[in-house]
């Protein structure tokens, strides 16, 4: 595989990290994952806009950009990665200095690492829909932020695995907030309700995209807090992510979602994903 770091493309077992990096000290950093389908980067401009934003909020130097996007494309031809489906992973830390809680001065060089590898999309649970459980949200109070310290997510996350489940979706005080690694929207009387964007949710990419979606094809929209307890009352759950897109959620913990099968404007949103999807790849 190469990869690439610091400004050279490499092959990924001669990247040799600092121990005194702060991503490794401290999780002192960011992350971003795009799609590519067939080459084409899927909304690379909300991703970049993303991961700007969560730099700003950390205070770590911004880098060129429309370079790392140039990154990203090159990365996809050097791993023989433009005729499938594949993933890029971003991580930027705030670099390289002795171990201080306080920021470095004068600040260091963040230190940028991108990877580009193929996916097998999950087509089978796309069609037959997935299994949830519901997790206390232990994270902290800045999720908007695409930070790297995951560690309530992972275990979450494992905890799920090992009751069978594709997700957990993280409940603070009664209110869900999303899943470890998506997003969460439920159809309510017609209407797709999701919670709003706070600093206790990350603001989701394919939650954009599906939202403009949904007001395209006139399907009312309500950005509220979803309760717990007002679940078992959803026609339809379903899950939202970039490698996820959009998931069908048919069980949840011990009890089905409506009949136990994928209902249909989750079907129709799949559909229009998917139009998306393939609108962009004829454009790029």
């Amino acid at each position: 595989m190469i990869v690439y770091f610091n400004g050279r493309f490499m092959p990924k077992e001669e990247v040799c990290i600092s121990p005194d990096d702060r991503g490794f000290l401290f999780a002192d950093g960011v992350y971003e994952v795009i799609r590519a389908y067939h080459g084409a980067l899927f909304h690379a401009e909300l991703h970049f806009a993303r991961l700007r934003r969560s730099m700003s909020e950390l205070r770590i130097p911004v880098p060129d950009l429309v370079a790392l996007e140039a990154v990203c494309v090159e990365l996809l031809a050097r791993n023989n990665l433009l005729e499938t489906d594949a993933r890029l992973y971003l991580q930027l830390t705030r670099g390289v200095a002795p171990r201080t809680h306080i920021f470095p001065d004068p600040p260091p060089t963040p230190t940028v690492y991108i990877t580009a590898g193929a996916i097998h999309p999950p087509v089978r649970e796309w069609e037959t829909g997935v299994k949830v459980i519901l997790v206390p949200d232990i994270r902290w109070a800045r999720c908007d932020i695409k930070a790297l310290m995951l560690l309530p997510n992972i275990l979450a996350s494992q905890q799920a695995h090992e009751q069978g489940a594709w997700e957990a979706i993280l409940v603070r005080d009664g209110v869900v907030m999303e899943g470890s690694h998506t997003t969460v929207c439920g159809i309510f009387d017609g209407a797709l309700v999701t919670a709003p964007v706070t600093n206790n949710i990350l603001g989701g990419v394919t939650r954009q995209v599906i939202l403009e979606a949904c007001r395209e094809s006139g399907i009312p929209i309500k950005e509220f807090p979803i309760f717990e307890s007002e679940l078992p009352n959803a026609q339809e759950l379903m899950i939202l992510g970039t490698t996820t897109e959009v998931m069908p959620v048919v069980q949840v913990d011990d009890w089905l979602v409506g009949d136990g099968t994928p209902g249909p404007l989750t079907r129709q949103l799949q559909r229009a994903f998917r139009a998306i999807v393939e609108s962009q790849s004829r454009r790029s």
